[in-house]
């Protein structure tokens, strides 16, 4: 799948998916090979988990109402928890299973040419995709670090980092399942592709787990992330008009959706219709040069002095 929730890119991964699939079931039936069958339900997840995440982007996209008066756009979030519980369950809990009864039964692979044939072409196939999930993740972050993993952790888009988790679990099951393959052939030891099974079980249910508590987190509501709350501030404190303010609180209601909220001390002396044009032009900088932030509230108060968290305008 593509990085950014591109619908395009998604129904291009679910076909993929589910031809790999199915090849790598046939491949499993005719040689015996319990981790080419491990792979195969991965790849069935894969697909069913495409449609669960498109699932989400529409419904995500529906318009605000009385019940949900700031939108739906967590409903991504809550398919991609869905994902994660699908890929710890059906992928990793039915590898290990495999995997295990593997071990107590194995199966001999007389000729492993077809799982060879199948895992070269589905390393193509899921790395190629990879990379240009990678590469789309790149240019499409707030952030320029060189570390993925914590990219990954700064990103609100779940369907982006869902994919990019996804695909680094599949390249990296296949790896194992073709080392599992040629170790148990070349050392003529069937129990090995049991324990390539196994692992390949361990890394979905690792990749899930992280998974797991990236959108919960986002599904309980993560603030805008601490540069943007610190410019936001900036932008407050930096008129002469404010003499204080509380610090920003904002939330996240899907990836391109933030709620921010700020209670500020105008001078006294203000009239009313220019202390409305002043938090009027506040906002509107503010939503300028934040797009993602579609509703700002500004308290203003006489008495933020009495409120510890509040700080004098410098």
């Amino acid at each position: 799948m593509a990085a950014g929730g591109s619908n395009i890119a998604i129904y291009g991964a679910i076909g993929a998916n589910l031809l790999i699939a199915a090849s790598k079931f046939i491949a499993s039936f005719f040689t015996g090979s319990s981790a080419m069958l491990a792979e195969g339900i991965h790849s069935l997840v894969d697909t069913g988990n495409g449609l669960l995440l498109l699932l989400g982007i529409k419904r995500s996209k529906q318009r605000p109402d009385k019940l949900h008066p700031f939108g739906y756009g967590n409903e991504v979030y809550f398919w991609t928890f869905v994902v994660s519980i699908l890929i710890f369950a059906l992928g990793g809990g039915f590898a290990i299973y495999e995997g295990v009864h593997a071990l107590q039964d194995p199966p001999v692979i007389e000729d492993p040419t077809w799982n060879y044939i199948v895992l070269a072409a589905a390393i193509v196939f899921e790395g190629t995709s990879l990379f240009i999930a990678i590469k789309t993740f790149n240019k499409s972050r707030a952030a320029q670090s060189r570390n993925l993993i914590k990219n990954i952790i700064r990103s609100k888009d779940a369907t982006t980092f869902a994919v990019i988790i996804e695909d680094t679990a599949a390249v990296t099951g296949l790896i194992v399942a073709l080392f599992g393959i040629f170790l148990s052939q070349f050392l003529e030891n069937p129990l090995i592709d049991g324990v390539a099974s196994i692992i390949i079980g361990a890394i979905l249910l690792l990749v899930a787990t992280f998974l797991a508590r990236e959108s919960k987190g986002l599904l309980l509501g993560e603030s805008a992330h601490p540069e943007i709350i610190e410019e936001i501030d900036q932008i407050i404190n930096s008129s002469k008009y404010i003499k204080a303010s509380s610090l920003p609180q904002t939330m996240h209601f899907g990836p391109n959706k933030i709620l921010l909220i700020v209670e500020v001390d105008l001078d006294d002396d203000l009239e009313l219709l220019k202390a409305e044009k002043i938090v009027d032009d506040l906002r509107k900088e503010i939503k300028e040069k934040f797009p993602k932030i579609k509703e700002v509230y500004i308290q203003t108060t006489n008495n933020l002095e009495a409120n510890s968290e509040m700080k004098p305008n410098q």
